[in-house]
Order: structure tokens, then C-alpha cells, then sequence
């Protein structure tokens, strides 16, 4: 697999020169390279496929093919219903709590369904839901998991590092949902997810912020060991109730880590399949880049400028620079400060600029994973300089799950 750009831009530029942009790619030898070392990373723990960051249904099939990769983690109900039904798997855990009624009633209704999905729940007011929508006595036996609340609260909670996810936080908490889930009829407890996303999804090496950078680390360092003990108190306190069959942890950026803790069973990723910009800042391992969208040259506004249609994917999160795409092939572009990506053309400067011409293709990355999929109908694959296969995304699919 090539890592200079030079040969990079030329394989990627002859495999796609019957297509007119903008399109996106996915290079298959850096995808595979990419889910063999997350399988690696997680030290003989499954790997569960975060289905949100690839959001093609030929390419989850592709990495839960590979060796250590088992079952997905999906993100609405709707979707995992619709990921089973398709044969891409029999093993769905949905990463959040739904309220979507007709996807509970077709879960409840479908004993098949009901065997391959685990809902996620974080209180007894979603239970509440769902006995409304289907009263225990009339469907099948619903699997749910746990959501524990990794967020590190130090000074005596007065700090909040992470993402505010469940309101289950303590092992004494954990420990007394589990009982109210054991005691009430059409459930069943079955797994317990704790995901830490402020070492996950994270970055610990940003470009250019050395001093907060090592303000991360340290961060990092005092939440992992916090909830390596009370991630291990939870499960023990759950399993008082509930025989589970997975306890589940951590996300690309901490595949390693995350593995090592002896109350995880498996590990969940899926950006790193596609190596977007958000991972370039992490030291511990950062994946190789595999997908990549291209934009046309189509006009040359000033010297040192080249404007390109489209161009401007823009990622969910803080609305900061780190969630623009970034131009990268050729080497030596940047976006216009003033202007950044924009819907229907990004002018680009830089040292390469004043070389590119009307119908160049410049490339780009997505600063997120699966969210690049929300832009386009189809994915070309990628292999040497050809493109071997083209297949739909989600929204290629009509599918359109958020």
C-alpha cells in the first residue's frame, strides 16, 4: 500500500478517471490493514463493529468478516431491525435508548427479532415505553443492556470530564436498575456498555496545542484508573441480578486500553476502519487513512488559488475547525480561513494551489468517520489502481436513520 502522497494521488486518480466528482473511495488494502490491527489491538476480545462510522452494509459485512470482529453496534433501532433482517448480522446491540414506537412494536413482535437485538436502557422510564407500546404478556422476551455512565467526576463530582450520556454513574446505582430490570416480566438483562469517550474518542496529541495536550493525557490517565475500579464495582453489582453475556467498552481511540480492563469482555470500534482526521491526533495508535471524497477544480479565482465545487461535509460536534475536511492530495492545500469548506465550492490556497487546473481532483478527508457516507449514494472500492466494486451507503440505500 503506498504511503507517499505522490503515488497516493496517482493510484487514487487512475483507479477513478472514468468518474466525474464529486465521489468517495474507500481504499480496501488500508481498510483491511486497519480491522486486522483494532482486532489485534483488543488482545483476543471481540471486536464489535460501530456500524454509525461506517454506515455501508458491505463494508461491515467486510470487517466482520475479518478474524476477532463480531456483531455491531448500531445507532437507532430502525437500523439494527434493518441490519438483521439483511442476514449482515445476528447480534445488534443499539448504542442508545429509542423511543421509536413502530420499530418496538416490530421488535416485539418478531420472536427472530427479538433474539438478535438488545435495546439500551438507562432507566425504567424507557421499561415504561416500551410495556406501552407492547405489554409483556403479548410479545417476546426483550434483551437489554445496561448504559453505565463513564464520565470522570473528580473533586467530589464538581468536574465533569466526558460526554453526558446515562444518569447511572455508581455501581450502587448500576447495581439497583439491575434488580428493577430483573423483576420485571419481558426483559432480560444481558449486558452492561461503558463507554469512555473522553479517552475513546479524544484525541491526547492535538496539532500545535502541546500544553493541552498533556492536559488531556493526564486527564486520561486519572479517568481511566477512576473507572477501571468503579467499571468493575458496576458489574460485579449488576451481575448480582443478571447473568450478562457481554460487558462492553471503548471506542478506536482506545481499543488497547479499554481491553486490558478484566471486567470488558469486548471492545466496540469503527472509525478506525476509515481513518478520518479526528484520529490524526491521537499518539497511541492512529489509523491508516482509507476513505477519502474528491471535488473538481473548477475555477482559478486569483494566482495561488484553485476553487473546487463543493467540498463542504461538514462534521457534528463543536463547530470548530477540527470538523472541516481537509484537502489532501495534492500535498501542500488549505482552506481559505475566510471562507473554510463550503456547500457549493471551497476555494483552496496553499504551495499547491497554483499548479492545479480546471478539472484537477483534489482529495479530501471527512474530519468523521460514517457521517462522510451521509453525502453520498455509493462508495468506490478501491484496490492498487482500480476500482473493484461500487457499492451503496445508507443513503444510497434510502436509508436515512438520523
Amino acid at each position: 500500500m503506498a504511503t507517499d502522497s505522490t503515488d497516493l494521488r496517482g493510484r487514487l486518480d487512475r483507479a477513478t478517471a472514468h468518474l466525474d466528482p464529486p465521489y468517495a473511495v474507500v481504499d480496501l488494502a488500508a481498510f483491511d490493514a486497519n480491522a486486522a490491527a483494532l482486532a489485534d489491538r483488543a488482545a483476543g476480545k471481540p471486536v464489535r463493529v460501530a456500524s454509525k462510522s461506517v454506515r455501508c452494509r458491505e463494508l461491515i459485512s467486510r470487517a466482520l468478516a475479518e478474524p476477532g470482529w463480531h456483531g455491531v453496534m448500531a445507532f437507532t433501532l430502525p437500523e439494527a431491525l434493518w441490519l438483521v433482517r439483511g442476514g449482515v448480522t445476528d447480534d445488534a446491540l443499539v448504542a442508545y435508548p429509542t423511543a421509536d414506537r413502530a420499530a418496538l412494536a416490530e421488535l416485539a413482535g418478531d420472536p427472530a427479532l427479538a433474539a438478535a437485538v438488545t435495546l439500551m436502557v438507562d432507566g425504567t422510564d424507557q421499561l415504561d415505553l416500551v410495556d406501552a407500546v407492547c405489554a409483556p404478556g403479548r410479545r417476546a422476551e426483550l434483551r437489554v443492556c445496561l448504559d453505565l455512565d463513564a464520565s470522570w467526576r473528580p473533586l467530589g463530582g464538581k468536574v465533569h470530564v466526558g460526554v453526558r450520556r446515562s444518569p447511572v454513574h455508581s455501581a450502587r446505582a448500576a447495581g439497583a436498575l439491575a434488580a428493577t430490570i430483573a423483576a420485571r416480566p419481558g426483559f432480560r438483562l444481558v449486558g452492561l456498555m461503558a463507554y469512555e469517550a473522553q479517552i475513546a474518542g479524544l484525541g491526547d496529541a492535538p496539532p500545535g496545542r502541546a500544553l493541552l495536550g498533556a492536559a488531556i493525557r493526564l486527564a486520561q490517565r486519572g479517568s481511566y484508573r477512576e473507572l477501571l475500579a468503579r467499571r468493575g464495582a458496576a458489574v460485579a453489582a449488576v451481575r448480582e441480578h443478571a447473568e450478562l453475556e457481554f460487558v462492553n467498552g471503548g471506542g478506536t481511540g482506545s481499543v488497547a486500553a479499554t481491553s486490558a480492563d478484566p471486567a470488558v469482555t469486548e471492545v466496540t470500534a469503527g472509525s478506525g476502519l476509515y481513518g478520518p482526521t479526528l484520529f490524526d491526533a491521537y499518539r497511541a495508535w492512529r489509523p491508516t487513512p482509507s476513505a477519502y471524497f474528491a471535488c473538481a477544480v473548477v475555477r482559478r479565482p486569483a494566482p495561488g488559488y484553485a476553487t473546487v465545487l463543493g467540498g463542504g461535509w461538514i462534521a457534528s460536534g463543536p463547530a470548530e475547525r477540527s470538523r472541516l475536511p481537509r484537502p489532501v492530495l495534492p500535498a501542500g492545500l488549505e482552506l481559505v480561513g475566510t471562507e473554510g469548506a463550503g456547500e457549493v465550492q471551497t476555494p483552496l490556497t496553499g504551495r499547491a494551489a497554483g499548479a492545479l487546473r480546471v478539472g484537477d481532483r483534489v482529495w479530501f478527508r471527512h474530519a468523521k468517520a460514517g457521517e462522510l457516507a451521509e453525502h453520498v449514494n455509493e462508495l468506490h472500492l478501491v484496490a492498487g489502481d482500480a476500482v473493484v466494486a461500487t457499492v451503496p451507503t445508507y443513503r444510497g440505500e434510502g436509508r436515512a436513520f438520523l
